[in-house]
């Protein structure tokens, strides 16, 4: 059977950025993408290292995310906060289920869902399972496009800071929910442009560079 050939074997490297096969101008110096200027590398040194540290950081700070209050509520001198699933409670117990399920999703789902897939990635990557290489890849470009919606809750919260401001009626005030929550989504969006999909496809090849 013949080696497959791939884009290493051709002589180019992929653009971090923009995903532009180029040709590098050496070996030693690879130089820049012709499309968007960025520097090219045949890998992310430490990938794995530093998207295991983002995912375990996210994760840690996901659990005080969904536990401490991200709205507290003072209206005619009594005060009430709230979390997000007891935002999704009220939400469905007021009849706006739909917006209900929009929120349980993306501030719950959808940030486990990337830490349990960034693990999965960072595992198969590790012990260099062969096949699915495909499928892993369309899953890490997933990860890719549906981590910036669960920022929904952050939006959510600041509007309504801004917009909630009757005293002294009524106020909202941010609670440290929010910070926490906040630093899930940015640690795992880190996580997910951290971690270099080309070391999915280094178990299936030959002679593939595993550059931790």
């Amino acid at each position: 059977m013949t080696a497959s050939i791939t884009a290493a074997r051709a002589g180019l490297v992929s653009c971090a950025v923009c995903r532009l096969l180029a040709r590098p101008v050496s070996t030693a110096e690879l130089g820049h993408c012709p499309r968007c200027g960025a520097a090219l590398a045949w890998r992310h040194h430490h990938s794995i290292q530093y998207t295991w540290a983002l995912v375990v950081a996210a994760a840690i700070c996901y659990i005080p995310a969904n536990v401490l209050p991200i709205l507290t509520t003072n209206a005619l001198g009594s005060s009430e906060s709230d979390t997000i699933m007891s935002g999704v409670i009220l939400l469905y117990t007021t009849g706006s289920w739909e917006l209900a399920l929009i929120v349980l999703v993306a501030s719950v789902m959808v940030p486990l869902g990337k830490l349990i897939t960034l693990a999965y990635l960072l595992i198969t990557v590790q012990r260099r399972s062969l096949g699915g290489t495909r499928d892993r890849t369309r899953l890490y470009r997933l990860v890719e496009i549906i981590g910036r919606w669960s920022m929904l809750d952050v939006f959510v919260a600041t509007f309504t800071v801004a917009l909630v401001q009757l005293q002294p009626l009524m106020s909202v005030q941010p609670a440290p929910g929010v910070l926490f929550f906040a630093a899930v989504v940015v640690l795992t969006m880190m996580a997910a442009e951290s971690f270099d999909p080309r070391l999915i496809w280094d178990s299936d090849l030959t002679g593939g560079n595993h550059d931790a």
